[in-house]
């Protein structure tokens, strides 16, 4: 149970919940979550979590089956930043990697014996009565893919371990005050622009010099992967995604979006932030259904020099494919029936 405290107080209490999980440990984090959540908190997990009642139910599914996986599970962020959405709601967003030793399933994924990374973002809205919201996407797909174990198509990206921000910047201090209002109209704009294909025309109405650096890296998930530059961005990310979903953005309506800043980096989320139709060639390697889905997504963009440098992107990829009648999972355990999927046994140190 909260009480009611300083915003900047709570602010620092989340600090802690992102320090105690250096090394992950359930019973410590549910004390934690004990005097940090709200009794009415919402907590929203990617799929195959899904909606959590409490955040002590987050803990004892999520990070339960974490740590049943990984028992050597340590946080790692990469940026941790906090602002004001257009709400007056204080958000503080978190990105970086659980890892550690993989050694026994993780949601029937097989475990490997070896070190293992998983991306996440994770959004907090924050009140004078603690943490009121959580989104969270884990990179469940980057476990697979690690183990070997994803069963759909591959990616058109480059998979493999997402850097820290080039500048290593990317940790704010929570100190409760705004900035950021000239790097959050970069990012506007440039989606105000993404948003005129195909309605307005062709790839040129999008202006993507305007606002992105020519040494752009859209770092997005694990099944779509990293893309460098202009070319590699329009060819494993943005075409792909606009000829799969032409109405991208246009019925949006019902979509409600919270952007924050700090400094030189960005934060948007929304659960769901996208709505469109899967038509035309398909996507991922889906057929085309001609039925519309939602998209959950959490992104973070570093500017530099006035343009956005580095784009940090997690969709929710197995809920789409969930929306869409495929069951990601039962594919996975068909896909390795032939593999053992007990824990691993891991050799004893030599004296």
């Amino acid at each position: 149970m909260t009480h009611a405290a300083d915003l900047t107080t709570w602010m620092h209490m989340l600090t802690r919940w992102r320090e105690s999980q250096q090394r992950v440990n359930v019973i410590e984090l549910d004390d934690i979550a004990s005097t940090m959540f709200s009794d009415n908190a919402r907590i929203h997990m990617c799929h195959p979590f899904g909606e959590q009642p409490s955040a002590r139910a987050w803990i004892n599914t999520s990070y339960r089956a974490l740590v049943d996986a990984i028992p050597d599970a340590e946080r790692r962020d990469t940026i941790v930043i906090s602002g004001q959405d257009q709400q007056d709601s204080r958000w503080v967003g978190c990105c970086g990697y659980y890892c550690g030793t993989f050694i026994a399933p993780f949601l029937d994924i097989p475990p490997t014996g070896q070190f293992v990374h998983m991306r996440y973002h994770e959004f907090y809205r924050v009140s004078e009565n603690g943490i009121e919201e959580v989104q969270a996407i884990w990179d469940i797909v980057e476990v697979m893919k690690q183990a070997n174990a994803w069963p759909m198509a591959p990616s058109l990206g480059r998979e493999g371990l997402v850097p820290a921000p080039a500048t290593l910047d990317g940790i704010k201090p929570m100190n409760g005050e705004l900035s950021g209002s000239d790097s959050l109209d970069i990012v506007i704009r440039m989606l105000d622009n993404l948003g005129r294909h195909p309605s307005q025309g062709g790839p040129d109405v999008m202006k993507l010099p305007e606002a992105w650096h020519e040494d752009l890296t859209w770092y997005g998930p694990s099944g779509i992967g990293t893309c460098r530059g202009f070319s590699g961005f329009r060819q494993w990310h943005q075409i792909p995604f606009l000829n799969a979903m032409p109405d991208r953005g246009l019925d949006n309506e019902n979509i409600t979006l919270h952007f924050f800043a700090q400094e030189n980096y960005v934060a948007v989320t929304g659960w769901p932030n996208m709505s469109q139709t899967l038509s035309a060639g398909g996507w991922l390697g889906i057929a085309p259904t001609n039925k519309k889905i939602t998209l959950r997504s959490l992104d973070f963009w570093r500017i530099e020099d006035e343009k956005i440098k580095e784009n940090w992107v997690l969709i929710d990829l197995l809920d789409i494919y969930a929306q869409l009648g495929v069951d990601v999972f039962a594919r996975l355990k068909a896909f390795n029936t032939s593999r053992p999927t007990g824990s691993v046994v891991l050799p004893k140190e030599r004296l």
